[in-house]
């Protein structure tokens, strides 16, 4: 599919007490904080504008010099859209403003995945757009740190998961080692593009039933009876950084990359 170069806003929610990683916008990654590799990320897909939106001075003195916006937002936010919000609230975006929601975890998204989910925002006419690339590996599927997305035919997400799905039936009767021919297995990539209309309406729902369940934030949108439009990434979107095992392997990713 041929697209226009969208216009866009990047927003990148970076908390600093992370759970799993505390510090981690501050980690360094080939000497430098992540939150940089991913601003850098953020400028090179060409949004008109990229705003990281920070609860910690540290965040904003490490990104001094790197081209972007801070938003100093409230420690208080119960997640990253309730931050985005804000965010959206002091860089004074009208409600019309497509938005890409790039988490500070992530410093090798590629510029042309930013870039599909800013222009699926308007091509699809969804509330929201996200990306999905295809599972490969049986360990994917079973992995519940690997969130699992069913699309309808028309390309928007059926349902979001931490299990296993579509469980294939008769084929894991037999065997559960590997995956079965068919490739209808898709690992959702957590970044997200609305408009602030909608990134506003988002941040004002009541938590869903399934989000508690599942601890997936986007399920709240699909409980609400909105849409959410998935496109398959349109290159290779590696895993972001969540765990000091995740840092590890971005190192040695980034080091290879380097030759």
């Amino acid at each position: 599919m041929s697209r226009t170069d969208p216009d866009f806003v990047v927003a990148i929610p970076a908390r600093h007490d992370a759970s799993r990683l505390p510090g981690k916008p501050l980690r360094l990654l080939g000497g430098e904080p992540l939150v940089v590799h991913v601003a850098r990320r953020a400028l090179a897909a060409g949004a008109r504008e990229v705003w990281v939106a920070a609860d910690d001075e540290r965040v904003a003195r490490a990104l001094e010099g790197a081209g972007v916006r801070v938003a100093m937002t409230s420690r208080d936010h119960a997640s990253g859209t309730d931050r985005l919000a804000e965010c959206a609230a002091i860089a004074g975006w009208d409600e019309a403003t497509v938005v890409v929601n790039l988490q500070g975890d992530e410093p090798f998204a590629p510029a042309s995945g930013i870039r599909t989910v800013a222009a699926l925002v308007g091509e699809s006419g969804a509330d929201m757009a996200t990306l999905a690339t295809a599972i490969e590996d049986v360990d994917t599927l079973f992995d519940p740190n690997a969130v699992k997305v069913v699309r309808a035919a028309n390309g928007d997400a059926l349902y979001f998961s931490r299990a296993p799905m579509p469980w294939p039936r008769d084929a894991f009767q037999r065997d559960r080692t590997r995956l079965p021919g068919g490739g209808h297995w898709l690992r959702h990539i957590g970044i997200y593009g609305y408009r602030v209309g909608f990134l506003k309406r988002f941040a004002a729902m009541p938590p869903g039933h399934l989000e508690g369940i599942e601890a997936l934030e986007q399920l709240r949108v699909l409980e609400a009876g909105c849409r959410i439009a998935v496109a398959l990434a349109p290159e290779d979107f590696p895993p972001g950084v969540d765990t000091p095992g995740d840092l590890a392997r971005a190192e040695a990713r980034l080091a290879a990359s380097h030759g």
